[in-house]
């Protein structure tokens, strides 16, 4: 990439350097989800074609865009904006607990999808979240998380132990 601008005139040069100073302005967080937007709810939120009673809970941004990408979810997000990982020194916080408790009750939400990241930090992430819900889970609030295992098109013999013991245990119980 920085052959590429050094190859520019300076012209393009400032135009850029101007673009990525104020990259920033004009957008902040959705009241809703916190997703990064100009428009608060974002477009997301405002959808009313989405489903309202799912709500899928990622950590980042990052994770919404690659759901968004993928064109599999039709129903809302709420993004975490953190993940428990100790060694890192890093907690959910409380105002994003208390966040992501308001989101879901002010959906009247029926089912939270907790789609953290298959490592360690995404496992601890994901049962601090079933213990802040549990009280919901009891009156009905229905908590999913997703699978993990091998990927579509691998091969077995390729698969680490780790894979493997995933998709064992994630495995689907046929009808």
């Amino acid at each position: 990439m920085v052959f590429y601008l050094l190859r520019q005139d300076e012209a393009f040069l400032r135009e850029m350097g101007g673009a990525i100073a104020g990259l920033k302005e004009g957008l902040f967080a959705c009241g809703e989800c916190g997703n990064i937007a100009d428009t608060d709810p974002c477009p997301i939120c405002r959808d009313t074609l989405r489903d309202r009673t799912t709500l899928c809970v990622v950590e980042s941004i990052d994770d919404l865009v690659s759901f968004e990408q993928a064109g599999i979810y039709n129903g809302l997000y709420h993004i975490l904006g953190g993940r428990v990982s100790p060694l890192e020194d890093q907690e959910l916080s409380q105002e994003s607990v208390d966040f992501l408790l308001r989101h879901i009750e002010s959906l009247d939400a029926s089912e939270v999808i907790i789609a953290t990241n298959p490592r360690m930090e995404g496992d601890l992430t994901y049962f601090t979240l079933l213990e802040i819900l549990k009280d919901k889970s009891e009156r009905g609030l229905k908590i999913s998380r997703l699978a993990f295992g091998l990927p579509v098109g691998g091969s077995i013999e390729f698969a680490d132990r780790m894979t493997l013991h995933t998709a064992l245990e994630s495995r689907v119980h046929a009808r």
